[in-house]
């Protein structure tokens, strides 16, 4: 017996070509011979068919009557077999004709598993048509019809024999036309049709996920992963690790290798198969089985063809009568469903209804369709529609009064409709049959069986039956819409959900509008949240609270960042338009959750904006606390722009509302005053630096909402006038805002209305005092003396801590003013610092001048303002401190911050020189020592030009004092210029002094002059240029060790080793040049390998290490040298290109244990 393939056409027929003598040819019709498809199955009636229509009237079939011809004749032969017994067959038959199809499904599983698999079975279950609605057009030439219509091809083999998925997809039949034009086509053109990919059908869902499953497994066995991953997630919808996932019923399919290897031929059973030879009842075969020889037609019994007959016509008796109880039971919902239009105190609008009189002319699967119209929609959507499939219905009536009687409005039924006419039309003076007019209508290409089909048929006649039309078709057009395109369904989406009478409805149409886009940008956010607001605006609190925030929170722990960064602004954006009650608890819960867990930094950054927004409506003062503590969490996040968010939305917003509460000065800014103090109690063995510029950077946002507060509770701002000249507020009169919302202008209401106030506010504090105005007094009297307390008690040597402490006086001043800051701010610093005449000689009570409340005071308040009076009263007071510093040989710790912090700002270089040429000339050595060693800050940061100019000659004439302290002050400062500048002719002079220091016979037995020489060596040498190290520094070092060698006192001798050993130390990561390394490096260390032999023998065995690693470089060098490296030195052609190669040589010439060795100094 030939297998059949009912999905390979080509197949088939180039067998039978090649076999003409076969039985059985598959291929060809047994009523005219020519090419065709298989018969296929002549009792497998599709889903949705309409049996009493197809069966009765010859006019669906072809012009010949072949179709049903063949039917009956299948049919016959399948009778007449069954003599005996009834075969499996035509059980078979019966079951799908009578459409009881899962008691089919489970008779055709049983087969299988018995190992008798039914031909008729399998084919009806393998043809994704089988389970499509039919479109109830004719048939083309070429297929088969049977009791239950036209049967259309099964899928091509481009869809891996079907694999059974398209089973359960949602796409529908291809087109008519489509198959009408296959057919048009002669068979060796479909097959080429069928084997060419560039034309296949559409991909069905089902189909697409079952693929997606099968190109991911052979991904992940090929160890293509990255590929798999990055497939997965485009495919965020799927389950890749079940098959069940993919929603068919069905075991899985072998690998894509296996299909490919197969290249279309069908799938063999899951089970294991072998080859049998078995006999076949004649009964058993499907009618399109039948063997028969090509020329002869079926010979049929009358009597057989009776039975066939008689059948079919009791199967047309049964039908019209399920098509009149149908009709009546239409008749009963209708009448039930006007009762109800009638008791309704408020009616919908009054409809036409042009079909529902003439329901028992219609066909069954029109009513049945109507019938289901009626139950599975509210009765406010029943008869709201002008129905095209009635009027067409209509028109098969004879009498033409039918027209007429269509169903009039209701009387209590809408003005606008009922002015509006029935609608009428021309009936012929014919005497057709209504049968024959539906049948002859039937050949119209309209499709009203299908989901679609309905929607088209029937047109919306009210506002309210749009609503439900688009509520029904838009869940099917989204997933249709190009992703980068379905913002432009929002609109739609939203005015749907709002006016959508259903709630279930809504709730599918809102979860669709969070669900648009996988992945939406910022853009996409954008309108989404728009529509969401409108929506808000538009349905008021309660919806909001009901339908749009169970969508948030769906998505809370949604795994695509941008899909939870929209339900975080969205918690924001929907804010004003929820209850209040939810406002302060559900949504601050939510948002509180996402701040403490979400990963993503820009989810967090969101939440914090939306939680500013919260704080902004929030009416609950017991909820303070958990503000604050989400103030503290927030500042505290690892992220910068979260940082950042929270001090431009919500520190201003819970600023306002503290405000008004009234417990800003009295709880917000004393608590973070007072954990800022306890921080400073707990640092005294180590600042967590971190944790202080948390609370003082929040501390520096609530300035501008103090100032606010200052300025609304002052005596005169009743008298505050809007009309009149007001002056415009300087651009510089306020520090730079983070935000609008720190603008004091944005949080008083208007920059007019601020400016009448800073009028009145600079007017009161320069001539009428803040006498009764409390809000400023508790700044003058207990703010400012806890934060100049605060700074006496930071690290000064904490240059962190300086600058953060720096900038927030700066910003405090500013804001309030240069009034202020000279008679309320400078007199408190002043009183605490006690710079006078009397007490510059004495070291009483100046110990606060080492602490860091100098550099704040000079970097945070008096350059607040850059007029001259201002300039001059800074350097007033570092020429002040500078001096009683020196005289009182105090820590410089203080003068040194002051300088550093000022240094970084080119606007004050000019302002230090003078500062330190001040020093220079000095009578006294200590203040002189003091400004030599104030130069090396400098130095770092002024320009060559100054550097030039001001520094070196300041330099050189405090190198020729008398004083050789103060000579001895200059040598660090001349290692810096060393180290940063690059002018040939200053570096010249600078090498130069520093020889004379070096050279100079009264400075020989200058101990203290020696240690500074060689600690700046040690500290510029790395850093300087090669020339500069090779020719200068190297050489001098050698000199030094060797003098040591011979120093006669103990104590000199060691403290100069051990300086030597550390310069050595550094220098030893330097590229040295062969010569210099054996001319100088290697003698020096030699040199102190001698000196420490006696005085410390573990530094003895390291600097060992250090000479046996320099021999084997120079040893390694010479041996290179010798095996030919002259091309690398003929490519080195002039000094720059030498010293730029031995730079970046450098750091490969050290090993590892002389690494290791220079750090096990240090232990």
């Amino acid at each position: 017996m030939a297998s059949v393939n009912p999905f390979n056409l080509s197949d088939s027929e180039e067998e039978a070509e090649r076999r003409p003598n076969e039985t059985v040819d598959t291929e060809r019709s047994p009523s005219d011979g020519a090419p065709g498809p298989p018969l296929g199955n002549p009792f497998s009636p599709p889903a949705d068919a309409e049996p009493p229509t197809l069966l009765l009237s010859s006019n669906r079939t072809s012009p010949s009557g072949e179709g049903i011809s063949v039917s009956v004749a299948a049919t016959s032969a399948m009778a007449g077999s069954a003599d005996t017994r009834v075969s499996v067959d035509v059980i078979a038959a019966q079951l799908l004709r009578d459409q009881y199809i899962l008691t089919a499904l489970e008779f055709h599983t049983e087969l299988l598993e018995a190992g008798r698999e039914l031909p008729r079975l399998r084919d009806y279950f393998s043809n994704p048509g089988n389970f499509e609605r039919q479109s109830g057009t004719p048939p083309a030439k070429d297929q088969v019809l049977g009791p239950g219509g036209p049967l259309n091809r099964a899928g091509s083999i481009s869809t891996l024999d079907s694999l059974d998925f398209a089973r359960y997809s949602d796409d529908g039949n291809r087109e008519t036309d489509e198959r009408v034009a296959e057919s048009e086509v002669p068979s060796q053109e479909r097959k080429n049709f069928k084997s060419s990919p560039e034309i296949q059908e559409p991909i069905r869902p089902l189909e697409k996920r079952a693929l997606n499953f099968l190109v991911n497994e052979y991904l992940l066995k090929n160890e293509y992963k990255l590929s798999s991953i990055t497939f997965s997630d485009e495919n965020d919808d799927q389950d890749f690790e079940l098959w069940d996932d993919v929603g068919l019923n069905i075991p899985k399919p072998p690998d894509l290798l296996q299909l490919y290897r197969s290249c279309g031929t069908p799938l063999p059973s899951p089970r294991d198969t072998v080859d049998v030879s078995v006999g076949v009842e004649f009964g058993d075969l499907p009618g399109n089985c039948i063997a028969q020889e090509p020329p002869k037609k079926p010979d049929l019994s009358q009597q057989q063809q009776t039975e066939v007959v008689e059948e079919l016509e009791y199967q047309i008796s049964l039908l019209n009568n399920e098509k009149q109880s149908l009709a009546e039971q239409i008749k009963k919902l209708q009448s039930e469903i006007q009762t109800l239009k009638r008791t309704v105190s408020s009616p919908p609008p009054a409809t036409l209804d042009l079909g529902t009189q003439n329901t028992s002319n219609a066909s069954p699967a029109s009513t049945t369709a109507s019938c289901a119209d009626h139950h599975s929609v509210p009765p406010t959507d029943n008869g709201q529609y002008l129905d095209i499939r009635g009027v067409s219905e209509a028109e098969t009536d004879s009498a033409p009064a039918s027209t007429q009687n269509t169903s009039q409005p209701h009387p209590q039924s809408h003005n606008k409709l009922r002015s509006r006419p029935p609608v009428q039309f021309d009936q012929p003076n014919r005497k057709l049959s209504p049968a024959f007019q539906q049948a002859l209508l039937s050949f119209c290409r309209m499709c009203s069986d299908s989901r679609l089909g309905a929607e088209v048929s029937r047109i919306a006649d009210s506002e309210e039956s749009v609503m439900l039309m688009l509520g029904r078709c838009l869940p099917h057009i989204v997933p249709n819409v190009l992703l980068a395109k379905r913002e432009e369904l929002i609109p739609l989406i939203l005015c749907t959900a709002c006016l959508h009478p259903e709630p279930k409805e809504r709730d599918q149409l809102l979860h669709i509008l969070f669900n648009l886009i996988k992945r939406p940008d910022d853009e996409q956010r954008q309108m989404i949240l728009t529509g969401c607001v409108a929506f808000a605006r538009h349905v008021g609190p309660t919806r909001v609270e009901a339908e749009l925030l169970p969508q948030c929170w769906e998505q809370i722990n949604h795994k695509y960042p941008e899909r939870r960064l929209l339900v975080a602004e969205s918690c924001g954006a929907l804010a004003p338009y929820l209850p209040k009650e939810i406002r302060s608890s559900l949504v601050l819960s939510m948002l509180q959750q996402m701040l403490a867990e979400d990963k993503a930094d820009m989810v967090r950054e969101a939440v914090v904006k939306s939680l500013g927004i919260i704080m902004g409506y929030i009416d609950d003062s017991d909820k303070y606390s958990q503000g604050f503590e989400l103030m503290l969490l927030s500042l505290g996040d690892p992220s910068e722009r979260v940082v950042s968010a929270v001090h431009q939305v919500f520190i201003p917003a819970f600023a306002a509302w503290t405000t008004e509460l009234g417990t800003l000065q009295s709880a917000l800014i004393p608590s973070l005053l007072a954990r800022i103090e306890k921080l400073l109690m707990q640092g005294e063995h180590g600042l967590d630096e971190h944790k202080l510029h948390v609370f003082l950077s929040a501390l520096q946002s609530l300035i501008p909402p103090l100032f606010a507060v200052v300025l609304q509770n002052a005596p005169f701002t009743s008298r505050a006038k809007l009309h009149g000249d007001i002056p415009a507020i300087e651009v510089t009169r306020f520090p730079r805002p983070a935000s609008p919302l720190q603008d004091v202008a944005t949080i008083i209401g208007s920059r007019e209305m601020l400016s009448a106030l800073l009028l009145l506010y600079d007017h009161q504090l320069e001539h009428e005092g803040t006498t009764g105005w409390d809000s400023l007094l508790w700044v003058v009297n207990q703010l400012l003396p806890q934060l100049i307390e605060i700074v006496g008690r930071i690290n000064v040597t904490s240059s962190t801590c300086v600058h953060e402490f720096s900038r927030f006086f700066w910003r405090f001043c500013r804001t309030f003013g240069k009034i202020f800051t000279n008679t309320k701010v400078k007199p408190q610093f002043q009183e605490i610092l006690r710079l006078s005449e009397e007490n510059v000689d004495t070291s009483a009570g100046n110990d606060i001048l080492t602490k860091a409340t100098v550099p704040i005071y000079a970097t945070g308040v008096l350059t607040c303002y850059n007029q001259e009076e201002d300039r001059k009263l800074l350097v007033g007071f570092l020429e002040d401190v500078m001096t009683t510093l020196s005289l009182s040989h105090a820590p410089l710790d203080s003068l040194k911050a002051s300088f550093v912090e000022l240094g970084a700002n080119p606007v004050y270089h000019e302002l230090l020189l003078t500062v330190l040429w001040y020093g220079v000339v000095h009578t006294s050595a200590l203040v002189r020592c003091t400004a030599a060693r104030m130069f090396e800050l400098l130095v770092k940061g002024v320009n060559e030009t100054l550097v030039a100019q001001r520094v070196v000659p300041a330099l050189i004439t405090l190198s020729s004092d008398p004083e050789i302290s103060v000579r001895i002050s200059t040598i660090p400062a001349f290692g810096t210029i060393m180290e940063t500048v690059t002018q040939k002719e200053l570096l010249e002079r600078v090498k130069m002094q520093l020889a004379s220091f070096l050279e100079d016979p009264q400075y020989q037995d200058q101990h203290s002059l020696h240690m500074e020489i060689i600690r700046t060596f040690g500290r510029v040498g790395p850093n300087a240029e090669p020339r500069f190290r090779d020719e200068f520094v190297l050489p001098h070092l050698h000199k030094l060790a060797l003098g040591n060698n011979s120093q006669a006192m103990e104590t000199k001798r060691i403290d100069i080793a051990t300086q030597l050993f550390e310069a050595y130390s550094a220098l030893s990561c330097c590229f040295i040049s062969e010569e210099v390394m054996v001319n100088h490096f290697l003698p020096g260390l030699r040199c102190l390998r001698a000196d420490m032999e006696q005085l410390s023998p573990e530094h003895e065995v390291i600097l060992s290490s250090m000479i046996k690693e320099c021999e084997i470089k120079v040893e390694n060098r010479g041996m290179a040298d010798a095996q030919g490296s002259m091309s690398i030195a003929s490519s080195l052609v002039g000094e720059d290109a030498k010293t730029k190669f031995l730079s970046k040589m450098g750091q490969l010439t050290t090993s590892g244990a002389m690494l290791a060795n220079v750090f096990q100094r240090k232990k």
